[in-house]
């Protein structure tokens, strides 16, 4: 209070590789906490900033969805030098360009590759970045320069990205998912340690597949992931390419200090492509000797098969909604399984299909996106997936009892789909929600559903004098803003 300004420099900003600051308790380092990076908007931001800080440090946990500006977004390879001198650069005038949707970064790319980077490259895949891998976002047809053209309107890409979407819904489709985060959970008491944790029950028997949320004690949704029994003593958890740090820093913090468990990022050990489609099964037949029918692999079925010359991990499960298969390739051996697939791709309309079919997709089923359609302050029962809860598995899971409460009084708030009555608008997120005239929400993710032929989004609503019940959405009009126009749904 009395000392006064003592020295005062005018210098560089500090400028993050994202252009969005860093908050939060630093990962494998309790108690220490961060609050900088601010790109030249410290002023503006820092008071709010102090003050969600402050009451994380008390309270043991953030005030509300911060995983924007969280610490633990940011990979192990982003804090070298060269990389941030480089990205810097061009975030920098990103903070006062354009916000195109769907606008990728163009320096320091290239970082992490997946085995099937070339190859893909070679069919004309347009690449996005995230976690600083390259991912193929939609593959230009032979004569078509795979880059973006930005606009709010309809893009360059937008009909090959209808056509990947189609052939994945009606044939088969082929996606390069490398980037999954791969957890390897394993020891004596890894089953005890995981259930706590998990929504479900994941004590099964081994090559059995479990989809599961991990909550706080508030019932919010930390992670999304699935849970593969290997063995008796071995998981492998699946998360989101993004949350791999902030997944095993909440595996840290949460396993008993005293419980024989080793948790490993097993992230690049495997690559991973997924075949999806109504004709998956019959395709993939072709290329193995294992039985795939629905009797022998049901859905939820995770086991080693031949395929080429090569041993890989199949997991019948899908995030298009879709028969399908993810495998989980060594990555000694990726490149021969890819070329093995391909090779026999023709014969069943075999498409390369990228991560903007993938959303579009998904997005048609209704199947949710951690980080936007279900956070820390969202709860199982909000976000519509109190189905994986086992309620009365021995020892519970943590937040059971904040649900449980919550369940009881009834959910102010619910995740609902919206499906416009025009088919020429377009959805991204954010959009505000108004039903008979009264804001009750926001779109948390939306894409155009090239099967159903117009924009569908996932949103809250928002009730204030009652529970949200099934009757009460459906017995609304809602109208969605979209550039400061209502367009109803």
């Amino acid at each position: 209070r009395d000392l006064g300004i003592q020295l005062f420099f005018n210098g560089p900003e500090s400028f993050t590789p994202d252009d969005r600051y860093i908050l939060g308790e630093a990962p494998g380092l309790d108690g220490y906490f961060v609050a900088a990076g601010f790109n030249s908007v410290g002023f503006q931001s820092g008071g709010g900033a102090g003050r969600v800080v402050a009451d994380w440090i008390v309270d043991g946990h953030p005030p509300m969805d911060l995983w924007e500006v969280d610490i633990r977004r940011f990979m192990p390879f982003q804090n070298n030098r060269r990389y941030l001198r480089d990205r810097t650069t061009e975030t920098l005038g990103l903070l006062y360009d354009m916000h195109w949707p769907f606008r990728q970064v163009e320096t320091a790319r290239g970082v992490r590759r997946t085995p099937f980077h070339d190859r893909v490259a070679a069919r004309g895949a347009s690449f996005g970045e995230l976690a600083g891998w390259e991912r193929a976002n939609w593959y230009a047809p032979p004569g078509v320069e795979p880059r973006y053209e930005y606009s709010y309107g309809r893009q360059n890409w937008f009909p090959y990205s209808a056509e990947e979407h189609r052939a994945v819904r009606e044939g088969v489709g082929i996606f390069d998912q490398t980037s999954f985060g791969k957890i390897l959970v394993q020891g004596r008491d890894a089953e005890a340690a995981l259930n706590r944790l998990c929504t479900a029950d994941i004590a099964v028997e081994p090559g059995r597949i479990v989809y599961t949320q991990w909550l706080n004690e508030r019932g919010g949704i930390e992670s999304d992931v699935t849970v593969t029994r290997v063995d008796g003593q071995s998981f492998l958890v699946v998360t989101s390419g993004t949350s791999i740090v902030r997944d095993l820093d909440w595996l840290r913090r949460c396993v008993p200090s005293d419980a024989q468990v080793v948790a490993l990022d097993a992230t690049n050990n495997f690559a991973v492509l997924s075949v999806m489609g109504p004709r998956s099964r019959e395709f993939l037949a072709t290329l193995t000797d294992a039985d795939l029918s629905n009797v022998a692999f049901p859905f939820g079925t995770s086991r080693e098969i031949d395929l080429g010359y090569a041993l890989v991990r199949a997991s019948r499960i899908t995030y298009v909604g879709e028969l399908g298969w993810e495998l989980y390739i060594p990555t000694d051996v990726a490149t021969h399984v890819y070329d093995t697939i391909v090779a026999a791709g023709d014969g069943f309309g075999l498409r390369h299909a990228g991560y903007h079919a993938l959303n579009s997709l998904r997005i048609e089923k209704a199947y949710r996106h951690w980080g936007h359609d279900m956070t820390d302050e969202d709860s199982l029962l909000e976000a519509g997936l109190g189905f994986t809860a086992a309620w009365d598995k021995p020892g519970g899971f943590l937040g059971r009892e904040a649900l449980l409460r919550q369940r009881d009084a009834g959910l102010a708030r619910r995740l609902a789909v919206f499906t416009l009555d025009d088919a020429e608008p377009l959805l991204f997120h954010n959009e505000p929600v108004w039903r008979d005239g009264t804001l009750v929400g926001r779109i948390s993710s939306a894409m155009f559903g090239h099967t159903v032929g117009r924009s569908v989004g996932l949103g809250y609503a928002r009730r204030e004098d009652g529970p949200v019940t099934a009757e009460w959405l459906a017995g609304g009009r809602y109208e969605i803003e979209i550039a400061n126009v209502d367009t109803q749904f």
